[in-house]
Formats: C-alpha cells, structure tokens, sequence
C-alpha cells in the first residue's frame, strides 16, 4: 500500500514511521523547508522507539521518503493522512490540493484534534472516501486511533480504515458521531480546564496538580476505563458525589487567564522554553527522552 503523510510538524514523522514500518511505502511532505530537513533524522528517532515496543518491522528497513511538492507526495496514493495546522481555513485550502493530486479511489483521511469531518469532506470531490483519523501524540507510541465519518463518509471507508489500523496493530475506535473534539479531546480538555481552573485558584500548585493527576486517577485510568471504574466503584456512590459536586466543577465556556496571558506574552511550553515550567534546550531534549522511555514501558506492561 501507498501511502502519504502531508504535514511534518509534531505529528507527522512520528506517524509516518508507524505506517512505514507496518509495511507501507510512504512518501511525506511539508511547506516547509525546515520541517523537510528535520523530519528524517525525527522519523530515524520514532523507528528507534517502535523497535523498542517490540513493533514488527515490516518496512525492510525502508525509512519514508520527503518529497518537496505535495503533488509528488500523493502521486499514485492509496492513503492521505493530512497533518497540518488546526485551522479550517489551511487545512480546507491542502484538502482540495490533495484532492487534485489523488485518484478517485484514494482514501484521505484528517488527523485532526477536533474539527468535524463534515466540514473538511466539502472540499473534495469525493466525500465518501474522506474519514477522521485522530492519532495521539506521541503518534508512534500511543496504539489508539480515533475514527470519524463525515456526514457523507461511505461505511466501506470507515471499515476500511479499521481493516487498515488493525494491520498496523494498533487499535481503532469508532467514534459514531463527528462531535467537535471527537471523544479523546472532549474528556482531556474537560479535564484541563478543571486542572487549570484549581491551578488558578490556588487550591494546589501546578507540580502538586501533575503529581495527583499522575498518581491518582492517571495510574488508576491506564488500568481500567472510566465507564469500569464507575461500575467498580459503583454507580451509587458517583450518583451520591455527583449530586453535590457536579455543580461545583468549573464549567467556564472560555480559555483561563492562567493559560491565555501566558500565550499572549509567548510563554507556549516547552516549544519556547517556558509556559506553566521554564525548560533549557538541554531539559527539553531528556524530558523528550525520559518521557518516551517512559510511555514504551507502560505500553508493554498494559499489553502483558
């Protein structure tokens, strides 16, 4: 199978390695110069880490190609996976340039966070083929694919998309119904903003926040699913807390002034070297490094 990855930002060479080494052919593209030039040795790095998880390497050894034209990257696919900036306009604009650049048969497919399918599929001349396929980041460690029908995605493309996850041995979920934020963003942002919202208030400071998350029902969620653990902890007593304190949660429909006045100065995290923590260079790099040790442990015991 032929496949193209346009987009070589935070997403998109880890993802390209995963569909190389599952056996794909894979050609990957972006506008810029710079990303192009930093994408072999970051694809070089995700291989690494699925050789590490144990993933079966069906490439032969073969890395993805960066090609410089989007044309050339989707020449001949038989897959599209867009990874571009989360802004409709850019990527309705790249939508209909692959759509020039593919056969009619071609699936294309958006790893957008949260913006419906729907609303992408307008700028194609085959809707039916066009379906959601949110990887988590880091996308060569986290096994869980979302999938998303647009309002005109066919079913042959929703299973055949499922079909194609599998192969790879990773794990696709059908989210049945495009919702902005899909399911997996929709249950993180809801707890961000509730983790932001006791930052800011000074119920706990930001490390003490991480270290309950983490410990508390981080450790607890990576076992056994929200939906379990409400039966293990039994409906009763969520009806008895929640009666109370469902009404005390933060449910503001904007962005915090915690979060927002660090952006309008720069502070975005660990990409500028400073957000909520302040990084160095060389703190970014071995956080990057720990982190990925880290998640490639935890993968192979919830798989034992």
């Amino acid at each position: 199978m032929k496949a193209a990855v346009v987009g070589l930002g935070t997403m998109g060479p880890g993802l390209a390695a995963t569909l190389a080494r599952g056996g794909m052919e894979v050609r990957a593209f972006d506008v810029s110069a710079d990303q192009r030039e930093k994408a072999p040795g970051l694809m070089q790095q995700a291989m690494g880490v699925l050789g590490a998880l144990s993933v079966p390497d069906k490439s032969g050894g073969k890395m993805p190609a960066v090609v410089q034209t989007l044309a050339d990257c989707c020449k001949g696919a038989d897959l599209v996976v867009e990874t571009v900036p989360e802004k409709l306009d850019i990527k309705a604009a790249v939508f209909k340039e692959i759509d020039a650049a593919v056969g009619k048969n071609c699936v294309i497919a958006s790893n957008t966070s949260g913006i419906p399918i729907t609303k992408l599929q307008a700028n194609v001349s085959n809707p039916g083929r066009v379906v959601g396929m949110h990887w988590s980041n880091p996308a060569h460690v986290i096994p869980m694919i979302e999938v998303i029908a647009g309002k005109d995605t066919s079913p042959d493309t929703v299973k055949w998309m499922c079909d194609t996850i599998k192969s790879l041995g990773l794990l696709p979920v059908v989210v049945r119904k495009d919702v902005p934020g899909f399911v997996e963003n929709r249950i993180l942002y809801a707890l961000l903003r509730e983790c932001v919202d006791l930052v800011e208030q000074d119920v706990i400071d930001a490390e003490g926040l991480d270290t309950c998350v983490s410990w508390g029902i981080g450790y607890k969620l990576s076992v056994i699913g929200p939906m379990a653990l409400l039966d293990m902890a039994g409906l009763d007593i969520y009806q008895a807390v929640g009666s109370y304190l469902n009404k005390d949660l933060c449910n503001r429909a904007d962005v915090a002034k915690y979060v927002t006045d660090r952006t309008q100065s720069g502070k975005l995290g660990m990409k500028t070297g400073g957000g909520i923590f302040s990084y160095t260079p060389e703190q970014v790099n071995e956080l990057r490094m720990k982190r990925a040790k880290k998640l490639v442990a935890v993968r192979k015991a919830l798989e034992s």
